[in-house]
C-alpha cells in the first residue's frame, strides 16, 4: 500500500518557507497541504491563491488545497490558475458543491470534498461518486495543533467502506491531530492519505525526523 503524507504548511516557518518545503520534499513528503480559510467559514484567516503560487514556483510536489471558505466557487479558478493540484471543497451550506467539483475536475484538478467531524455521513454519502478526494476533518477546521477527535474513526471506517463499492474509489485523506500516536488509528480505518502539520514542522529533531517517526508508524 502507498501512503501519501501531506505536509501541512499551516505550521511552517514562512520566513523560512522554500527551505521547510525543501526539507519536507527530500525527507520523502509526497503533496504539500495549503490550508485556506477565510475567517468565516472557519475563524481563522490564512492563506489565498498568492500561496499557491509561491508554493508551485518553490516546488514539483502536488499541492493539496484545502478551501474552508464561504463560496468557493467563486475562487476555484483562482487557485487553479495560481498552480493547485488538489482542490478540496466543504459540503456544508453549499448548494452548488457538484458544480464546483465539476470544474475543477474539467481544470485537471483532483477534485476533493472535506467533511467536518460533526457533519454527518448521510451529507457525504450521495457526493462520493464526484470526488477524487474525501477529506475527513480529525479537529474542527480553524487551528492547527489541536487534539484528535477519536469518535471521527468510526466515520473514516465507514466512508471507506461506502467508496470501497465504486469502479474508481476515491483517496480517503485524513487531517488534524495526526501524529505518530494517531496515523495508524486512521490509516486501520482505511485512510491512505494523511495530513500532518506540527508533526513534521515542531518535531524536535527537525523535519526529517518527523516524518520518518510518521512513516514508521505507518508500517
Amino acid at each position: 500500500m502507498k501512503y501519501i503524507l501531506s505536509a501541512s504548511i499551516l505550521s511552517a516557518d514562512f520566513a523560512n518557507l522554500k527551505n521547510e518545503i525543501a526539507a519536507c520534499e527530500k525527507a520523502g513528503v509526497d503533496w504539500v497541504h495549503i490550508d485556506v480559510m477565510d475567517g468565516h467559514f472557519v475563524p481563522n484567516l490564512t492563506m489565498g491563491p498568492f500561496i499557491v503560487e509561491t508554493c508551485h514556483r518553490i516546488t514539483n510536489m502536488p499541492l493539496d488545497c484545502h478551501l474552508m471558505i464561504e463560496k468557493p466557487e467563486n475562487l476555484v479558478d483562482a487557485f487553479i490558475k495560481a498552480g493547485a493540484s488538489n482542490i478540496t471543497i466543504h459540503p456544508e451550506n453549499n448548494p452548488l458543491i457538484l458544480n464546483t467539483l465539476a470544474r475543477i475536475k474539467a481544470a485537471g484538478c483532483r477534485a476533493g470534498i472535506a467533511i467536518n467531524p460533526s457533519t454527518p455521513f448521510e451529507v457525504l454519502e450521495p457526493l462520493i461518486p464526484f470526488a477524487d478526494l474525501i477529506l475527513v476533518m480529525t479537529v474542527n477546521p480553524g487551528y492547527s495543533g489541536q487534539k484528535f477527535m477519536p469518535e471521527v474513526v468510526e466515520k473514516i471506517a465507514k466512508i471507506t467502506a461506502h467508496a470501497q463499492k465504486l469502479p474508481t474509489p476515491p483517496i480517503i485523506e485524513v487531517d488534524g491531530g495526526i501524529n505518530s500516536d494517531t496515523i495508524p488509528l486512521v490509516r486501520d480505518a482505511g485512510a491512505t492519505a494523511f495530513v500532518s502539520a506540527s508533526a513534521i514542522f515542531h518535531h524536535a529533531a527537525g523535519i526529517a525526523a518527523g516524518v520518518e517517526e510518521l512513516r514508521v508508524s505507518l508500517t
